[in-house]
């Protein structure tokens, strides 16, 4: 089967592709201004002289060097089945790209087939959809003359049967040794002594630095593309990682996996998700940096699994608000909403309305730079948190445990309270007793335009504390925010749950 797509890929870029070639060429410019060209009124002035720009010789070496440590990856899979499949009575196979074009020869030669799947039409036994299998195709590289191969776990997700193609064409099936869903990242591992590989980049690259991704686009194996990595430290939505390198180089569907080189030939990240609103390249592209990489891969061969330390609090970022209402000069950190019941945080005294600015005198950016750096730590390890508390900073040791993955439990949405009088506040919200047991205020009514609109809240809120003090009346609410106002502080720090979730508001107090 493989064999046959292979040849009608190659038929149809032949008989029918369209191939638009954008040529790049070095300039060699010497640009010189002086007064012997300039007319009579800038005679005087100074002569300019623009450095020689070096001439670009291109990227072939590099490429001939590390592009036998590239590989494609081919992966049969099975989907829960769905109502309508490709394929006759004997034949119910997708090869599968995502994003893949419509009008695809690929999409082409499987819907050749038509009809439903499968005897009984599009369902199994009993009326339900039978499983649906399907290929799809990534990229990899080897990192080890034995042959370990890198690649992302989406490629290999859910894979029946994965396979190895060398740059020659010759192919070998993979063994699944490790796969790691946060960070997007797998290691297979085929037979070999003295395979070519590439290795990692050991000092870290810069933002505009060239990078070479080289990959399999849409099945068309040992493509290149060129360009600059154009930032970084960037966060996705998706990703539960968020330090990823955005490139411009052209990545593709089918690229996934695939490394991205320095001009040296090591690896600096692997290209795994791209910027897309129309499903085609646009120059945005985002790899997992290299250092990232290593630290997983080394886990991964070792244990197949990755170990990951766990604080055990819940958190957000924190606004320039919140820092406001606490007197914390710079909104940076990670303000803890809830330590977990018996987690290690708790346990060695951190409370909600702490604010996290440091772990081992390492600063912390926001929620996401925290939870990253606690992740890379190891289980068993002590680590110490700089908490700011009570407008000072105090410090606190923690021994983490390990992170166990868990499904969240289903927010309870608050039981709506009996008819309560209600009091109206200064800050633009109508409040009550919360009537359903957990305490608190509930919002029954926001101002428009208020300050409190702004800032997103809303009825059927929950306020449960006010400068970390409890507040289960509008006396205690007036109370709380007197006391805020005191302090000689123009915010105040509200604690607000909404859906069974609790998380921190930084609200201006007006008069």
């Amino acid at each position: 089967m493989r064999s046959t797509i292979l040849s009608r890929t190659r038929r149809w870029l032949g008989a029918s592709a369209l191939a638009l070639l954008v040529g790049v060429g070095g300039v060699s410019t010497a640009f010189v201004l002086n007064g012997q060209v300039a007319n009579a009124q800038v005679q005087n002035a100074a002569q300019i002289v623009v450095p020689q720009t070096s001439v670009q010789q291109g990227f072939a070496d590099l490429v001939d060097a590390v592009k036998p440590a590239v590989v494609s990856i081919l992966v049969e899979a099975e989907a829960p089945g769905r109502a309508v499949q490709r394929g006759g009575p004997n034949f119910n196979f997708d090869f599968n790209f995502p994003d893949l074009p419509k009008d695809h020869p690929f999409r082409d030669f499987f819907d050749q087939f038509g009809g439903p799947g499968g005897p009984g039409g599009p369902g199994g036994p009993g009326g339900e959809p039978a499983p649906r299998r399907f290929m799809a195709a990534g990229s990899g590289f080897i990192i080890s003359a034995d042959g370990y191969v890198v690649t992302n776990n989406h490629v290999v997700q859910d894979a029946t049967k994965v396979t190895v193609v060398f740059e020659d064409g010759s192919e070998q099936v993979a063994e699944i040794v490790g796969t790691d869903q946060r960070t997007d990242l797998a290691v297979l591992k085929i037979k070999g002594e003295d395979l070519p590989f590439v290795t990692f980049e050991q000092k870290a690259s810069r933002v505009g630095d060239w990078v070479v991704a080289v990959g399999n686009p849409f099945g068309l194996g040992g493509t290149v593309t060129v360009g600059v990595i154009s930032g970084s430290g960037r966060n996705i939505g998706g990703s539960s990682y968020g330090d990823f390198l955005q490139i411009d180089a052209a990545v593709n569907t089918g690229n996934s996996g695939g490394p991205a080189f320095n001009t040296n030939g090591e690896v600096v990240g692997v290209n795994t998700a791209i910027y897309s609103p129309n499903g085609g390249n646009v120059g945005i592209a985002f790899a997992i940096p290299a250092h990232t990489v290593q630290q997983i891969v080394d886990q991964l061969i070792q244990d197949g699994s990755v170990t990951r330390g766990y604080l055990g609090v819940s958190i957000q970022d924190v606004t320039k608000d919140i820092a406001d209402s606490v007197g914390l000069p710079n909104a940076r950190g990670a303000i803890v909403r809830e330590p977990t019941a018996d987690g290690p945080a708790g346990t060695a005294g951190v409370k909600s309305g702490d604010i996290i600015t440091k772990v081992d005198g390492d600063q912390i950016d926001d929620a996401l730079d925290l939870s990253r750096t606690i992740a890379g730590k190891a289980p068993d390890s002590t680590v110490e948190l700089t908490i700011w508390r009570d407008g000072a900073e105090t410090t606190v040791s923690v021994k983490l445990t390990q992170l166990k993955e868990a499904a969240p439990e289903e927010p309870q949405a608050p039981t709506p309270p009996e008819a309560i009088p209600e009091a109206t506040t200064s800050l633009g919200i109508t409040v009550v007793p919360n009537g359903d047991g957990t305490g608190g205020l509930l919002i029954q009514d926001v101002e428009a335009n208020s300050a409190a609109s702004d800032r997103g809240l809303s009825v059927g809120d929950v306020i449960l504390e006010v400068d970390n003090a409890a507040v289960q009346s509008s006396a205690d609410f007036t109370k709380a925010i007197d006391a805020v106002k005191a302090k000689g502080l123009n915010t105040a720090l509200l604690k607000v749950a909404r859906n069974g979730e609790a998380r921190f508001i930084g609200l201006p107090i007006t008069e």
